[in-house]
Parts: C-alpha cells; structure tokens; sequence
C-alpha cells in the first residue's frame, strides 16, 4: 500500500472518531425518537478511524533510499 504520512492518518484518525462519537450520542441521546440511519453512520466513521489507526500502527516507516543509482 502507498505510504500515507503520519500526520495526515492522525488527522483522519481524529475526524473519523469525533464523528463517529457524535453522530451515535446525537442519534441515541439528543434526537428523539432515535434516528437508526445516523447511528449506523456514526459505526461506519468509527470503524474507518479503526482502519486509519491500523495503518497509522502498522505502516513501516519512509524509506530514506530513493532508488537504485
């Protein structure tokens, strides 16, 4: 997979879960009656920012070489 700069999938990291957080605690606690399709949403930005933290753990670091000479 392409190298995606660790800043960049923090940043990602934090919007997907801020998101994610909101979106259920609206739609379970604020909203009434409960919207299902909003809860939904907020489980798919939690489990993308599930996916930006493993790559974010798990991707090796740039490599310093920039090709054979």
């Amino acid at each position: 997979m392409k190298y995606i700069p660790p800043k960049k999938l923090k940043v990602l990291m934090g919007l997907f879960f801020g998101a994610g957080i909101w979106g259920i605690i609206y739609s379970l606690w604020i909203h009434h009656p409960p919207m299902v399709y909003l809860t939904i949403f907020g489980v798919i930005n939690l489990s993308l920012g599930a996916m930006c933290g493993y790559l974010f753990l798990t991707q090796e670091p740039r490599s310093t070489d920039k090709g054979k000479k």
